[in-house]
């Protein structure tokens, strides 16, 4: 998986780029095809949004799904976290979509 980081009026520490790259590869073990991932952490001037002045938005690429994810927080790091758990849900749910539910019986079964 290809992780791209791009920050939009913000300067980030280089701790920021080793957790997002760790916590977006774990994200591997669902089985989930994505060629790319986008992260874009966006500050704010505002001084009225205060407490929600930064933002990080998640996207996804490839052949798999479409995700995306957003949240804004206080700082980097509490954006990406709020935004990584709403990606982490998306992809749950297409992987257990994507799983076959049916048990086989033994009717089902033929015997020969």
């Amino acid at each position: 998986m290809k992780i791209l980081i791009h920050a939009r009026n913000a300067e980030l520490a280089e701790d920021f780029r080793e957790i997002a790259q760790e916590k977006l590869n774990s994200m591997e073990r669902f089985g989930v095809v994505i060629e790319r991932v986008e992260v874009e952490v966006l500050h704010e001037a505002n001084p009225r949004l205060g407490k929600h002045s930064h933002r990080v938005i998640l996207t996804s690429h490839g052949s798999g799904p479409l995700l995306r994810a957003e949240a804004s927080e206080f700082n980097d790091l509490a954006a990406f976290d709020a935004a990584m758990k709403i990606f982490d849900i998306q992809i749950r749910k297409f992987h257990e979509k994507s799983k076959v539910h049916r048990r086989e019986t033994l009717r089902d079964k033929k015997i020969i």
